[in-house]
This record gives structure tokens, sequence and C-alpha cells, in this order.
């Protein structure tokens, strides 16, 4: 009876997980697995897991060696999303492969990966399946001696007081961060044919990738706003990756800390990384950016049902409703640039949809002179925000020979001269018959 009890309470725990994780009508992650490199990371990082734990995330913080490791059990995800704070680990525990983790991206999880000078061939290797490429050499760490934290670093100057930011509400929040992000760590690279990836915290123009402890023989081989501090990618089923050369930018050392960009006389009493990190692990984890579509509806001008088809140059009106995520519920989402394609193997009709800035977007449009399959196309793709894609598919045919209209105005001409030529054959032949 004992088991029994034990298997119905385990059953009942896994579907109160169920119903608190991520769905499409409550896309913030919920269950976070977290890997520790080691588990003294849970006592410096602490404010960092306290504002995810204060938002409602639930966090299971383990260590990336442990055996018992595993991401889904019985073919059903235990976890929403991922944070790997082990930039060293060789391989990870228990059934926790690359491949496995690519998995989880892959069926729209989010991750969190963060690498320091220690970082492993693992971790490197991890992050270029993301589309970012870590420095190739080891021993490289990003120097800049002209904007680095000269309250306390005076030796090498890797301690960098970065301030170059996306310009991006919408990942970063509307407020705008003013204190300097301290970030001591290694450089990326992005590269320019990835439209996935997005920079959001690049290094100074001063600033070049290199071993401090060695003299340098050649130029190194990146340098300044080339180098990639922190980003971010969104793959084409909408989870997103942050991907930071950091470790320590979220400790609560380089939280806490003030700071003082050498050659300024420019002081912070706190750095700007709490609000940093704050806000962009609420864009990873779908708090911001999020959208969604329904209700797309179709039909023809004075009409309220949707047809099964439409005949050419009939005229149509086409609505959906568009709503963004805010963290708790869904509000209408404006924007003026959302836009519907009438399409059959090329857009025959491009109209941008009005909206009443409750979430609805409509237009009318009248069909093209050309008969087919067509669809209607919404494909909205913007910085930082989830992307749609919808498509509806409807055909378009001629009209039947008798729902052609029985005199045309334009064809009155024509009328005018078969009439005349009867009448005129009509007074020749009594004219020529009757009279010699």
């Amino acid at each position: 009876m004992a088991g029994a009890e034990a298997i119905v309470a385990a059953v009942v725990a896994s579907l109160m997980l169920s119903c608190a994780a991520f769905t499409e009508e409550n896309p913030t992650d919920r269950r976070v697995l977290v890997l520790l490199e080691d588990l003294a990371i849970e006592s410096t990082h602490s404010l960092f897991f306290k504002s995810l734990s204060d938002r409602g995330y639930e966090l299971d913080l383990k260590l990336s060696t442990d055996p018992k490791l595993a991401l889904q059990r019985y073919g059903e995800y235990l976890y929403d999303a991922l944070v790997i704070f082990s930039p060293s680990v060789e391989k990870l525990g228990g059934s926790l492969t690359s491949e496995a983790v690519l998995d989880f991206v892959d069926s729209g999880h989010d991750l969190i990966l963060a690498a320091n000078s220690t970082t492993s061939q693992f971790i490197r290797n991890l992050a270029a399946e993301c589309g970012v490429e870590f420095e190739e050499d080891f021993d490289s760490v990003v120097i800049d001696h002209l904007s680095f934290d000269d309250a306390r670093d005076a030796k090498d100057h890797s301690l960098l007081a970065a301030k170059n930011l996306i310009k991006s509400k919408v990942i970063l929040g509307a407020k705008e961060i003013q204190a300097p992000i301290l970030y001591r760590g290694i450089g990326h690279v992005v590269s320019p044919a990835n439209s996935l990836a997005i920079k959001v915290l690049t290094a100074s123009s001063s600033a070049y990738s290199a071993n401090p402890n060695a003299v340098l023989a050649s130029p190194p081989a990146l340098t300044g706003t080339s180098i990639g501090l922190v980003s971010v990618v969104q793959a084409r089923n909408n989870a997103r990756i942050l991907i930071s050369g950091s470790l320590d930018m979220f400790s609560d050392n380089f939280i806490n800390s003030p700071v003082r960009i050498t050659g300024s006389t420019e002081r912070f009493d706190k750095s700007g990384n709490q609000e940093f990190v704050d806000e962009l692990s609420k864009w990873v984890f779908h708090e911001r950016g999020h959208l969604k579509a329904v209700n797309l509806q179709h039909h023809k001008v004075g009409e309220s049902g949707e047809p099964s088809m439409y005949r050419i140059t009939d005229h149509l009106e086409f609505s959906l409703e568009i709503y963004e995520w805010t963290g708790k519920n869904w509000q209408p989402y404006q924007a003026d640039d959302v836009q519907v394609e009438f399409y059959m193997m090329s857009p025959y009709v491009l109209k941008t949809l009005n909206h009443n800035g409750k979430g609805k977007y409509e237009t009318s449009f009248q069909v093209p002179d050309v008969y087919g399959v067509f669809q209607f196309k919404v494909d909205y793709k913007r910085l930082g925000y989830t992307t749609l894609d919808l498509s509806k598919q409807i055909p378009v045919r001629p009209s039947r020979h008798n729902e052609y209209e029985r005199f045309i105005k334009a064809a009155y001409p024509y009328y005018g001269g078969a009439f005349s030529m009867m009448a005129g054959f009509f007074v020749f032949g009594i004219a020529f018959l009757y009279h010699k």
C-alpha cells in the first residue's frame, strides 16, 4: 500500500509540474535546470538565482558531473530551460551529451551558456553549434587598455567596463542601462551570414583578444567591435539561447561592484550587471517579445462567412489578431509593419495591415484576375520578437459562363456597330429588291 501511495503522489506531482510548465497559453519558462561546475557558484551567483526565483522560476541546481542528470524521461522533457555555468567541464554527467542539449533546443527549449578563460573544448563546440565561435586560443582573454575598471584592474586591463549595448527595447527592456557592464572573459565572433545570432554586448574599438601573459608576436585575430562579449540566438523554432564569454558577469561580486572607467571622472556606485542579466534573462525565458496570432479570417466584402473559394476580381476582407506575452498575460501587440501576401508562386497582392490598437489587424483588397490555388501568408520577422509564420490556402476560379453580366458597358460600341450593320443591310436589301 505504501508503494502504491508513493506512485500516486509522484503522478500527482508530475501533473502539477506539467500544469505550471511552458504552454502556448503560458509561454514563460518555469522549470529550469542549472548545471554548476562547483556548488560554490550557488552562493557566489546567488543574486542572479534569487532574481529568477523571485520571478517564479523553479530552479533545480545540480553539479554538471552528476551521473543522474537527465533532460527527459519517457519521452517527456522535465525542464523548460537549461542554464550551464560549467565552463571547464569536459563532459556533462548522466545522459547529457552535446547532442542531447542540442535536441533540447531543437525541441523549442531555451539555453543559457556561460564561459570564461578556462572554457573547455566541449563548451566551445556546443557554442559553435549554436552559431557562436569563441576565440581559438585557449589562453586569450579580451583586453582593453582604454575601457577597463580603473578602480579594480591595475594589471592586465582584462576587467572591462563595457557599454556597447544593442539598441533594442524588446531585448534589454524599455529602460536604458546607464552604468557600464563589468566583464572578464573571452571573446567570440558571429558570422555575418548568420541571421539568427545577435551580438547584444560588444567590446569597444580599442579592445583586442590575446594572452595577457605573452608578448604579441603578430596582430591579434580579434580586435575592436568585431569582438562579441554576449550574444543571443533565436532559432527558427523560436527557442532562445544566451551565450556569454564571462561567467563572472553573473556573479554577486560584479553585480555589487562600483565602476570607474579609466580616464573618466564619472563613477558609478554599482555596475549595470544586475539590470543587464535580469533584462536579458527575461527575454531568453520569453517574458518579453513572444507573439501569437489568432483568429485569422477572410471573407467577401459584405459577408461574414468564410467561403470555400473566391472568383477572380472578388473583393475580400482579411483580418487576424496579434498579442504579445508580458510574462503574466497577453497584451495587444501594436505595430505598423505587419503585412499579408496573397501568394501563388510569388506575391500577387502585398498589403500592410491596419490595426485598431486592440490587437486586431485587417485590410481589404481585390482578388487578382488570375485563377489557381493561392495562399494568405503572414511572415513577420522583427528583431527580438518570435517569428509569426502563418498561411491559409484558398482556390481562386474564373467566373462561369452564366455568372458574367449580360451586357457590358465597355462593349456598347460593339453592340452599336453590330446593330447598325444589321439595320444597314436591311435598308440595302429593300432598296435593292424594290427599286431599279
